[in-house]
């Protein structure tokens, strides 16, 4: 993963925005899938007003740790196949990498099969599903979210434990190499990159990346998200398919 400070740096030069990865130091994949489940936290309560829709997002959110920090990222089931869904720069590594990826109850390995640095989209294979989280079935939008549509979306900011947002969509940017970019209101901060953003009837919207800067200072209520229409799953994952003997059917 980058470093922040570099990152900051950059594309404050570029589009006044900055992706959000975290600072904070995280194990090995290897030496981190041996940590006790009782280390972990699990949820406790979920009051009544949260809708199936946000407590199926909450349930498929996961954190991407590399060794150095962390991210966020959305576990999806994709027929017969899962895969975690995060932003390039928590996932930037070779293809072929292991990262870990966790929840507030499990964690496992998960192997970088495709990264879209224009997009800042990346996409993880898990060989082996968590026995508790499943994936939340591969709806994408299919079009781009409209002004004022209410979002969701679960993650891991900074040292905190898993927490879910609610926002609508405010606006739009456009850059000029990876295009219409969708602006939140919302929370947004370092460890939120990647989080899979969904609209109230649970289609996939986009991918967090970044937070807004204005006169140097971080603005954490308004997110950048790259369009989930920029993301070709079928592409993504041709290359994993590709290799294996028994085809699954995602891969036919």
């Amino acid at each position: 993963m980058k470093k922040s400070l570099l990152l900051i740096g950059i594309l404050l030069l570029s589009h006044n925005s900055y992706a959000t990865p975290a600072v904070q130091p995280e194990l090995t994949p290897e030496a981190a899938i041996e940590r006790s489940v009782e280390q972990k936290l699990t949820t406790k309560q979920i009051s009544s007003t949260f809708t199936s829709v946000e407590q199926k997002v909450r349930a498929a959110a996961v954190r991407v740790s590399d060794g150095e920090g962390h991210g966020s990222g959305g576990m999806i089931k994709y027929k017969d196949m899962t895969f975690i869904l995060t932003a390039q720069h928590v996932a930037d590594g070779a293809l072929g990498r292991a990262y870990l990826v966790s929840n507030e109850s499990e964690d496992d390995i998960a192997i970088l099969i495709y990264k879209d640095p224009v997009h800042d989209m990346s996409v993880l294979y898990m060989p082996r599903e968590f026995k508790q989280a499943k994936g939340i079935k591969w709806k994408p939008a299919e079009r781009i979210a409209n002004v004022g549509d209410k979002i969701t979306y679960s993650g891991y900011p900074s040292w905190h434990s898993l927490l879910s947002f609610r926002g609508n969509v405010a606006g739009y940017e456009v850059l000029p190499d990876a295009g219409t970019q969708i602006m939140l209101q919302t929370y947004g901060w370092f460890g939120c990159s990647g989080s899979l953003i969904y609209n109230e009837k649970g289609r996939a919207a986009g991918i967090l990346w970044g937070i807004d800067i204005q006169r140097g200072l971080p603005q954490e209520n308004i997110v950048w998200v790259a369009p989930i229409q920029n993301l070709d799953l079928n592409l993504a994952i041709k290359a994993l398919c590709t290799g294996l003997a028994d085809k699954p059917k995602a891969c036919k």
